[in-house]
């Protein structure tokens, strides 16, 4: 969840396709569920051994495997020999540093998403949380790194058959967490665009020092998601140009609406950024004009005092 740059030392040395977790770790267990379903079926349970996971490998019906904790590698392991998966995707999964990206591996894709959080007040920083996705003939393998609720409403779609996705295949389910995790930008934006408010207001009414430092705050925010959602134009884009027969005509459809919601995002963020360069631009005027009035009140006592100095100053003198 942190900011900057993770470690790579660990990896100095090893072999490509090494599994080491790169990133902090914000579970202590992994948690392993699996939904089963098509229009008719739905099927529920915890999975405890991944080798319960290669019968519904190849099942006519939608397999969800949805993981929450990523750090044991073990875990990771096996889940790439029971699905085929190859050592580099194991590789990205675990390394949590990973810009949004789509890899078409021919009979799978990998997507990569950051979805953020911590926003609380003015001293909280942004944290990214990476989520990646594949997507199979038959099945969606999700991973986040701790347990929330961020996908909890696409589990109550299909829990109650509510809208098409019940009756859509596994490439419509990873169209479902991809539109979520980017919905779910606009909350991030729509917080931040009110602090912007709130300290555009003080910037122009009574700006202090406290005022510039929770500008350059937001900056920062600003820099930080603009590097980690800019390259999500691409992945979606990527998605929708895919001629992969593992994404339907009609889920098309669909990635081309949030091919536009991302370019929507991106352009706020845009914005907002410049905005605050605005603003603090705008911080350093009013300080030097605050400061070109206390130095003008400054000459014009000075001037006043002056004569009365000199004054002073030679009547005061011992001479005859």
């Amino acid at each position: 969840m942190s900011r900057r740059t993770k470690s790579r030392s660990k990896k100095a040395g090893l072999l490509p396709g090494t599994l080491v977790h790169i990133g902090e770790k914000l579970s202590d267990a992994t948690k392993i569920t699996l939904i089963d379903y098509d229009g008719d079926h739905f099927l529920e349970k915890n999975i405890d051994d991944i080798e319960e996971l290669r019968a519904f490998k190849d099942r006519q019906t939608v397999s969800w495997v949805h993981i929450e904790g990523i750090h044991d590698t073990r875990v990771l392991e096996q889940l790439g020999d029971v699905f085929g998966l190859h050592p580099l995707i194991l590789e990205d999964i675990l390394n949590t540093d990973q810009r949004p990206k789509m890899q078409d591996m021919g009979d799978y894709m990998f997507i990569v998403l950051k979805r953020f959080c911590n926003i609380c007040d003015e001293h909280s920083d942004i944290s990214a949380e990476q989520i990646s996705v594949l997507l199979g003939p038959n099945y969606v393998i999700s991973f986040q790194e701790r347990a929330d609720a961020l996908l909890d409403p696409i589990h109550e779609h299909i829990k109650t058959s509510k809208g098409r996705i019940r009756k859509a295949g596994a490439d419509y389910l990873a169209y479902s967490i991809v539109d979520t995790v980017l919905d779910s930008y606009f909350g991030i934006l729509e917080t931040l665009g009110d602090k912007i408010e709130i300290e555009e207001e003080a910037l122009v009414n009574n700006p202090t020092p406290s005022t510039l430092r929770v500008i350059q705050h937001l900056k920062r925010d600003m820099i930080f998601l603009r590097k980690s959602i800019w390259p999500l134009r691409e992945t979606i884009s990527a998605l929708e140009r895919s001629e992969s027969p593992l994404i339907q005509d009609a889920t098309g459809i669909y990635l081309k609406d949030i091919y536009d919601h991302a370019i929507q995002v991106i352009d706020t963020v845009e914005t907002y950024r410049e905005m605050l360069s605005g603003m603090i631009d705008i911080y350093l005027s009013s300080i030097s004009n605050r400061m070109n009035q206390v130095m003008k009140v400054l000459t014009i006592i000075a001037t006043i005092f002056m004569p009365m100095t000199f004054l002073a100053g030679v009547y005061g003198m011992n001479f005859k």
